[in-house]
């Protein structure tokens, strides 16, 4: 008698199968990780940006809106210059930087830095993220900080 060699028809089921579900629970999480990380992009441009912002202050006793020619002068991912009043796109394009007073208070008291979500950011559950000069941190849900 020959014994045959390979597989049978129910254990590659069983194995695609296996395969289904491990890739059902790691994909959502790999999504997940995914929003995360652009969400730690926009976090980390409206550092930077509330930093220039801060230096700012120190040498003209005012926040600014302008982040481009003529206000800060910032420069996007690529080191291009963004023009007067433009908004800065975060380096993985995002988010969409802009800045504006404080709500109840004037420029020269107050900046809140706004990153609005674009591109596939936008399916991320916590919303807009803000940074104002006091500190305040902001987003849609908890946790997003």
């Amino acid at each position: 008698m020959v014994k045959q060699k390979g597989f049978t028809l129910v254990e590659l089921l069983i194995v695609v199968a296996i395969i289904g579900i491990l890739a059902g629970i790691a994909y959502p999480s790999y999504q997940n990780y995914v929003m995360r990380t652009g969400r730690s992009d926009g976090q980390t441009w409206l550092m930077q940006i509330m930093q220039a912002q801060e230096r700012y202050y120190s040498q003209n006793q005012s926040y600014t809106t302008n982040l481009g020619t003529g206000g800060l002068a910032y420069r996007n991912a690529a080191g291009i210059a963004i023009a007067a009043n433009g908004a800065v796109i975060s380096e993985n394009a995002r988010y969409s930087i802009n800045a504006n007073a404080c709500t109840g208070t004037t420029i020269d008291k107050c900046v809140i830095l706004t990153a609005t979500r674009q591109g596939p950011q936008t399916a991320d559950s916590c919303g807009n993220l803000t940074l104002d000069s006091r500190g305040t941190k902001g987003a849609a849900t908890t946790g997003c900080w």
